[in-house]
């Protein structure tokens, strides 16, 4: 299904980071499923799993030759996101940068999330 608005954008560094679990796995991966599922403290977290098959509905994001798979429950809670990855002294792993995003728990690993105004938002394709 093609995307009618630009749901996810990646960095370069997310993009290479999923070629590299999309490579290095003993799947044969389409690509990764990017969603929110209800947990941590603040509420909601993001999800991810690498994609074998797509499911009906789906919406399917190419950006810099990866793929990306976005449930359609989780759309409206990810337009406009950002996605990257980020190497510390302590730590690495995805990070991203929503507009939707109300609040985070201290540790990080959860946020509270809402859903975006779809009007506000143009086609992808659209003339700027």
């Amino acid at each position: 299904m093609a995307s009618k608005f630009q749901v996810l954008t990646l960095t370069e560094a997310a993009a290479g980071r999923v070629r590299e679990i999309i490579e290095n796995s003993d799947k044969d991966a389409l690509g990764l499923r990017v969603g929110i599922k209800k947990g941590g403290c603040a509420g909601m977290e993001y999800d991810m799993s690498l994609v074998e098959e797509a499911k009906p509905g789906d919406d399917v994001i190419e950006d810099k030759g990866v793929r990306i798979y976005v449930d359609p429950s989780a759309v409206l809670f990810l337009l406009g996101t950002e996605m990257d990855h980020e190497v510390t002294k302590f730590r690495s792993g995805f990070v991203f940068r929503n507009p939707n995003e109300v609040s985070a728990c201290g540790c990080g690993e959860s946020v509270s999330l809402k859903a975006a105004d779809a009007d506000g938002f143009q086609p992808a394709n659209a003339p700027g």
